[in-house]
């Protein structure tokens, strides 16, 4: 089967033994053993691993048939947080035109809330509610989540204030629960259609779930071939040696962590794949971050970050290494002229593509950093597309499964989370409370 993703391990084996990789590649593929078995930890979490072949016609007519209702929405204000939007934003800031917003296109422009709690975002989102034709796509499997249940509390209040409470109910679609929480029985007792996120699939792996299609196809783009990409990669994913992708991922970025790289740094060199950055962070963030271990997970975006973050990349501590999004092919072309004057000296790239300009930076830039102790992966991928996002997500969840694994923590969990959520409910006065305020004030 043709490989979707390749993975070149070349530059980052540089930094390992030959006998500390062959390890590595061992404990790998006994943790794809144990997700695959789903005996390991978490196991009641692992519906994402059938979703991409199991997902329904009813689904996908389902989710066709609110971007039927919706054709005269100018403004969709996608309520969530976390895993709640990531995904979503990733897809549709990947596959969109830079300038989609200013270029009149005929797709309800996406807009997000709830993912912060900033009092001037809220009021200047509702500022373009204003004057918009708006929907709403709230999303959250409990609906108390206080970021999207603050946002959603305000959006249905001016929803219902601007078209009236029965318009209200067709210009709102919640993605929740099955059976139980805040949001479903709000949305039975209103009538709002409801798409369901199922119990065994958790928030950070939902964006092949209704948390992700439905505002993908809301936006435009075919989820039918995104479910594709993601099932031939599931396939792709299942093998038991060590060409699985998955498998080549989890193992090297284990045993450079094994070296004392603590860092990853996801490196994009267009713009297109910034968010795609900001989920991948969130899928390994909160699988990996637990028990006192995990790598870190941060990003940058080449080459614009090579003007800030290049310096400490190329000479700072050496706790780090890459991981480089390579999309081989861009879907278009950009030729840089002759210029008779030549004040710039750049005539030397005359009838040269500015995507060649960029693949030598990123040549450039890897060998810079290799030299500088810095190793670097890199995942190669055709062109930006539905089929090859769904592909990458796909990809991304199967090796976060197997590399949390190999550092022995529970994938699907995230108790440090909770923390700060009991302090800012105790600090804002929430009732059963009262004692915790009392110890927080006097600490601070």
């Amino acid at each position: 089967m043709k490989q979707i993703v390749n993975i070149d391990l070349k530059a980052a084996e540089l930094f390992i033994t030959a006998a500390e990789m062959e390890q590595s590649y061992k404990r790998a593929l006994e943790s794809l053993e144990t997700l695959e078995s789903r005996q390991g930890r978490g196991n009641d979490f692992l519906g994402w691993l059938d979703l991409p072949s199991n997902t329904s016609e009813s689904l996908i007519s389902q989710c066709e048939e609110v971007v039927e209702r919706w054709k005269g929405v100018d403004l969709v204000v996608v309520t969530g947080i976390g895993g709640s939007y990531l995904g979503a934003k990733a897809a549709i800031d990947a596959l969109s035109h830079s300038f989609r917003s200013l270029m009149g296109e005929t797709s309800p422009e996406i807009v997000y809330a709830g993912q912060n709690l900033s009092e001037e975002y809220m009021a200047e989102l509702m500022d373009l509610m204003t004057k918009k034709s708006v929907a709403c796509l709230v999303i959250s499997k409990s609906g108390t989540t206080t970021e999207p249940a603050v946002a959603f509390r305000i959006i249905k209040k001016f929803l219902e204030d601007k078209y009236g409470k029965a318009e209200a109910v067709n210009r709102i679609v919640a993605v929740t629960d099955a059976a139980r929480g805040a949001l479903k029985t709000l949305a039975n007792l209103e009538g709002y259609t409801t798409f369901v996120i199922p119990d065994d699939v958790g928030g950070r792996f939902s964006v092949l779930t209704p948390v992700g299609l439905l505002p993908i196809a809301l936006a435009g783009f075919n989820i039918r071939e995104m479910l594709k990409g993601a099932a031939e990669m599931a396939s792709i994913c299942s093998v038991k040696d060590k060409e699985n992708p998955a498998v080549k991922y989890a193992a090297v970025r284990n045993a450079l962590y094994q070296k004392g790289k603590k860092i990853e740094l996801l490196v994009n060199y267009t713009p297109k794949l910034q968010y795609v950055a900001e989920w991948w962070k969130q899928l390994y963030g909160e699988s990996e971050g637990k028990e006192g271990k995990g790598i870190f997970p941060a990003s940058v975006n080449f080459t614009t970050d090579l003007h800030s973050m290049g310096q400490y990349i190329q000479d700072g501590e050496r706790t780090l290494f890459e991981t480089v999004l390579s999309v081989t092919s861009s879907r278009r072309e950009v030729v840089i002229e002759d210029d008779p004057k030549n004040l710039d000296g750049l005539n030397f790239l005359s009838g040269k593509r500015v995507e060649e300009c960029n693949k030598m930076a990123e040549l450039g830039t890897k060998i810079a950093h290799v030299d500088g102790g810095v190793p670097n992966i890199r995942i190669e991928f055709e062109k930006i597309s539905e089929f090859n996002l769904g592909a990458l997500f796909f990809f991304f969840e199967k090796a976060c499964g197997i590399s949390a694994y190999m550092i022995g923590v529970n994938p699907f969990d995230q108790p440090g989370v909770e923390d700060y959520k009991k302090n800012m409910f105790a600090l804002l006065g929430k009732p059963g409370y009262e004692e915790a305020a009392k110890v927080l004030r006097e600490r601070f």
